[in-house]
């Protein structure tokens, strides 16, 4: 998205180099610009400047490492982040502003001398940043890729480091800006306070990986930015906002639909809400998605999703004039269907910026509705989703769906005075109810009946904690109280598609034997090599790779698998291979009753670990969308659902790993559905 770069950041600071716009060259797949741009070219003197305190940065790191003191290995990533980011900027040639190489140094030795400084107070044990306030640069490992990462933090002066009140906290999303690599992103958050500051609020500034929209990895890096916070400082649960602009708002937008319960506020600006028609207006582009691409359209598309924020206060701004308007227009009109009315403040004559009378409006509203804070137990509830990767709403939980990617709903109302709570769903096939303690409504002598889609059903009372929990399954058309049975099925962070095994821990299987076809070894060597480089390229992470043979008890228990290669290459994929849902010999690949010759194609896929049915095994596929959607975060979203047939008679260019011949989901219990025409 085109920004310019105060309102892309909303940082005091100037950077030089240039912030790309979305042109029509941006609409051409087979020219595809570089994401991040080259950086600048330094000198060979603060080369070895660099290189010389990275050395010792290094040195010191290893030392703190192997220090037994608990609450030095936890302070470890706070070190850490500066050591890979001067590390990654001097390897890839990531130093900005790309025109101004003195700039670029000099910004470049400042976080250097940063890291420095904490190494040397930590081999101390002091940690002199962990109290302070304003401006502070904090860095948690990943559970992703056990990489470190940084996010930025804006400390009140009122916090109390010995004792207090939680505080509220609000996120906010940073804007698009390609060359906003890890060395800049720590600079910024060393220099500038950003957009907002609220009174007595903490602003966390997430990474999210890079300039991805908050999507995938990018989402999981802001919650785990935020669990991480949490743990070292107060933040009041009922008082986190979700909050930004331009690709920021895309980012509050999803977080608003995807987790309405988890939030007091959303507060929205420019961005995108939508794929098709964003790309519509903002890059002329029409797209053309096959029908497995338009159902996983839902997966980011806020507007489907759009009467979840019944349960979330949301102030959506944009500039008259601005074309990203157009976000929170499409989301009035999906609301407006719903019959929920959006708080749309418009700054008058102003284009991709926020107007200053509409940023203090916004700052009023949502210190007004922080003094309600999150409603914990909402008596009437809207919730929709399409996957049970999002699968919460207060207290409703969907465990089970009809059929993913088409929508599933439930409408609910608590009863206190009837001890009851009435619900209607709609391609649900499994749920639970459950209220915490403290929070029941419920007479406490009296059992609570729910009746769901017309069937009155009797459930326990309530505890004396004043907590209440049942669940209901759907059996031949009939909701009865009980549990799914037993038997792969598809569950909350196991439900596909390929994108979601790169959402939490994995580990790359690399062959080491030799594949019986040319073409074949080829392909899927150049895949995993190119998944490896933009795994760092896009979400800014390190892959683990290890040999077929060195895969671990461990690893299996603990890691989605994502194994390139075939059965006569990768010894790993052999062992499992007659227990995932194809057949793939020397002659042939057959999924869905579908055959193709073994010699010019390979099977993508993601499918439960037949050795630990809690974990994913990926084949021959990284993240789905590729160096074509880059250009545009709008573009940024799985390409692939749950397995695929690659032609390799095609090459792999920027927008698919070759022809896609086949593709499509598995069913609800991982069963192979007839292939469905395009």
């Amino acid at each position: 998205m085109r920004l310019t770069l105060g309102s892309c950041l909303g940082l005091a600071i100037a950077l030089a180099s240039p912030v790309f716009g979305d042109g029509p060259t941006d609409n051409i797949p087979d020219k595809v610009r570089q994401v991040p741009p080259p950086g600048a070219v330094l000198s060979d003197t603060d080369q070895q400047e660099l290189n010389a305190g990275l050395a010792k940065l290094t040195e010191q790191l290893a030392q703190l490492k192997g220090s037994k003191d608990a609450r030095v290995q936890s302070l470890i990533p706070d070190v850490e982040i500066y050591v890979r980011a001067i590390a990654g900027g001097l390897k890839h040639n990531e130093f900005f502003p790309a025109d101004k190489p003195d700039a670029a140094a000099k910004q470049a030795k400042q976080v250097l001398a940063v890291g420095l400084e904490r190494a040397q107070q930590l081999l101390k044990g002091e940690a002199p940043w962990t109290r302070a306030k304003g401006l502070v640069v904090r860095g948690y490992r990943s559970k992703i890729d056990k990489t470190v990462q940084p996010y930025g933090l804006v400390i009140p002066e009122s916090y109390n480091f010995d004792g207090g009140p939680s505080h509220r906290l609000d996120f906010w999303f940073h804007g698009r800006f390609e060359p906003v690599g890890e060395m800049n992103f720590i600079q910024q958050r060393m220099s500038s306070t950003g957009n907002v500051t609220p009174k007595d609020t903490i602003v966390l500034h997430p990474y999210a990986r890079f300039s991805n929209a908050n999507k995938l990895a990018g989402e999981v890096d802001c919650l785990e930015a935020l669990e991480h916070a949490k743990q070292w400082y107060r933040v009041d649960e009922d008082r986190i906002a979700v909050r930004g602009f331009s690709m920021g708002g895309a980012a509050a937008w999803q977080f608003a639909v995807h987790y309405a319960d988890r939030w007091f506020a959303a507060n929205p600006g420019a961005g995108f809400s939508e794929t098709p028609e964003f790309l519509r207006v903002f890059q002329n582009e029409v797209i053309t998605p096959s029908r497995t691409e338009k159902k996983l359209l839902h997966y980011y598309d806020c507007t489907d999703w759009a009467v979840n924020l019944f349960h979330l206060p949301t102030v959506a701004y944009s500039g008259e004039i601005d074309k990203q308007k157009q976000a929170a227009d499409i989301m009035e009109e999906a609301l407006k269907k719903e019959g929920l009315r959006l708080t749309h403040l418009i700054g008058p004559k102003t284009a991709h910026s926020i107007h200053p009378e509409s940023k203090k409006l916004i700052e009023e509203k949502l210190e007004a509705i922080a003094k309600l804070g999150r409603d914990v137990v909402p008596h009437e509830l809207h919730f929709v989703t399409y996957t049970l990767k999002y699968n919460r709403m207060h207290w409703v939980t969907v465990t089970g769906l009809g059929e993913h990617w088409e929508q599933a709903r439930v409408d609910g109302h608590l009863h206190a005075d009837t001890n009851g709570i009435e619900l209607k769903t709609k391609n649900v096939t499994s749920l639970t109810l459950a209220i915490s303690a403290g929070h029941s409504p419920f007479n406490l002598r009296r059992p609570v009946t729910v009746t769901i889609d017309g069937a009155a059903i009797a459930t326990d009372r309530p505890e004396t904690d004043a907590s209440w929990t049942a669940s209901f399954v759907k059996v031949d058309g009939h909701w009865k109280q009980g549990l799914p049975g037993d038997g792969l099925r598809k569950k909350h962070e196991l439900q596909g598609p390929i994108d979601d095994a790169f959402m939490d821990s994995f580990i790359v299987v690399r062959p080491t034997g030799k594949s019986a076809h040319e073409k074949v070894e080829a392909w899927t060597k150049s895949e995993l090599a190119h998944f490896v480089q933009h795994w760092r390229q896009q979400f800014r992470g390190d892959a683990i790779v290890k040999d077929d043979t060195a895969i671990t008890d461990d690893d299996i228990k603990n890691s989605n698998l994502v194994i390139f290669g075939d059965p006569t290459s990768n010894a790993f994929l052999k062992r499992v291979l007659d227990k995932l849902p194809l057949q793939w010999t020397a002659n042939e690949v057959s999924v869905s009753g579908q055959k193709f010759s073994a010699t010019e194609h390979a099977p993508v896929m993601v499918y439960p670990n037949p050795l630990n049915s809690e974990r994913y095994v990926v084949l021959n596929s990284g993240f789905t969308y590729r160096e074509f959607a880059y250009l545009n975060n709008a573009r940024q979203i799985p390409k692939l659902p749950d397995w695929a047939i690659v032609d390799l008679k095609t090459p792999a260019n920027p927008v698919w790993p070759g022809k896609i011949v086949a593709a499509d989901f598995f069913g609800e219990q991982w069963q192979v559905m007839p292939l469905k025409s395009e």
